[in-house]
This record gives structure tokens, C-alpha cells and sequence, in this order.
């Protein structure tokens, strides 16, 4: 059974910094993609930035892209996000999420399995 659970959400200022975390189980081998999904308020789910969990290169939406670093740790099986440069636009309930059977990572509606989210909130 896979299991995704974040933490990290909060309250930043614009320009602050925060760093989210995905605590990963359950996965038994094979190639599998690793994302960060974001929900605004009023909106629909939007790809953040993701990873193949067989090779290196990441990958990121052009709202993000420069600002927001994903990366993982094999060693404790965790994905996290890097948020940089922070702006109010960037506020909504972030989610981990995992595939086997997406072609690509920005297949958000193809995605198997899911966390629970956490809040960022940007705002002075």
C-alpha cells in the first residue's frame, strides 16, 4: 500500500522561503513518477514540478520554474519541495503525488495515489 503524508506548509512572506516534505512507503520497485500538485483556492489542480524515480533530470512548471527545486532521498525515501522567492499567487494546498501508469508527469489525472496536502499561505 503506498502512502504519501507532506508536511512543511505554513505561513511565508513574499520573497520568504519554505521547504515541504513527502514521506513515501509502499513503493516495491520499478519505474514510478514523483510530483508536486498545487489546489488555489476557487481553482483546479495545477503541476508543480515532478521526477522519474529511475534518472536524474526534474522538471518544472513555467509558473515555478528557477524559484522551486524538487529532489528526493533515496536513503529515506522523502520528496521535498524547495520554495523560494515566494508569492501570494503561490498560496494554495500542496499535494505529493505518485504514478506508475502516467505517460507524463503533468498527467495529474492519471495519478494513483495522493497525500493528504498542506497549506502554504503567502501573505505580509
Amino acid at each position: 500500500q503506498v502512502q504519501l503524508v507532506e508536511s512543511g506548509g505554513g505561513l511565508a512572506q513574499p520573497g520568504g522561503s519554505l521547504r515541504l516534505s513527502c514521506a513515501t512507503s509502499g513503493f516495491t520497485g520499478g519505474r514510478y513518477g514523483m510530483s508536486w500538485v498545487r489546489q488555489a483556492p476557487g481553482k483546479g489542480r495545477e503541476w508543480v514540478a515532478g521526477l522519474w524515480n529511475v534518472w536524474n533530470p526534474t522538471y518544472y512548471a513555467d509558473s515555478v520554474k528557477g524559484r522551486f527545486t524538487i529532489s528526493r532521498d533515496n536513503a529515506t525515501n522523502t520528496l521535498y519541495l524547495q520554495m523560494n522567492n515566494l508569492k501570494p499567487e503561490d498560496t494554495a494546498l500542496y499535494y505529493c503525488a505518485a504514478t506508475r501508469r502516467a505517460a507524463t508527469l503533468a498527467t495529474i489525472q492519471d495519478y494513483e495515489f495522493w497525500g493528504q496536502g498542506t497549506q502554504v499561505t503567502v501573505s505580509s
